[in-house]
């Protein structure tokens, strides 16, 4: 059995564990119980603004995050990747717009617009534009410019 030296010398040692931690200067275990409170209390209101301020930064990330595009130039045409974390209702007819004003056509699409928006395409020059040459970066610029209009339409929505 263990004696009651033994068990209070273990609880001394755990108070002035307990107090090292909450950083209290007090001297006697009621003291030094409630210093641990109150350092609990503090850890438990920025636990809470810190969660708070993660969600404030989710909701302004989410409603400030236009989505991303990619293109890489291919031997005849473009693969562009427009992809969103969130559904985009009406960024698939922007993006199809900007592609006829660019005078490319689809030689090949893939389009997820439920839960989130991915358009995954393969756009090619049409051949009635003649030699007038269209670069990758024309091409991110005009879908971007295409999401923007987008975005700003959305808005005034």
């Amino acid at each position: 059995m263990v004696s009651r030296e033994q068990k209070r010398a273990t609880l001394n040692e755990k108070l002035q564990l307990l107090r090292s931690i909450t950083n209290s200067n007090a001297l006697d275990k009621t003291s030094i119980i409630i210093d641990a409170s109150k350092y609990i209390e503090e850890l438990k209101e920025k636990v809470e603004r810190l969660n708070q301020d993660v969600a404030n930064a989710q909701t302004s990330s989410d409603q400030n995050t236009l989505p991303m595009v990619t293109v890489e130039t291919l031997e005849k045409g473009f693969l562009i990747n427009v992809f969103s974390a969130k559904s985009c209702p009406g960024l698939l007819v922007s993006i199809l717009e900007s592609f006829e004003e660019m005078g490319l056509h689809v030689l090949e699409a893939r389009v997820t617009c439920k839960d989130t928006f991915r358009f995954h395409a393969v756009g090619g020059k049409n051949e009635e534009q003649g030699d007038e040459d269209i670069d990758a970066q024309a091409v991110k610029q005009a879908m971007g410019q295409a999401i923007k209009n987008w975005s700003q339409n959305a808005d005034q929505k």
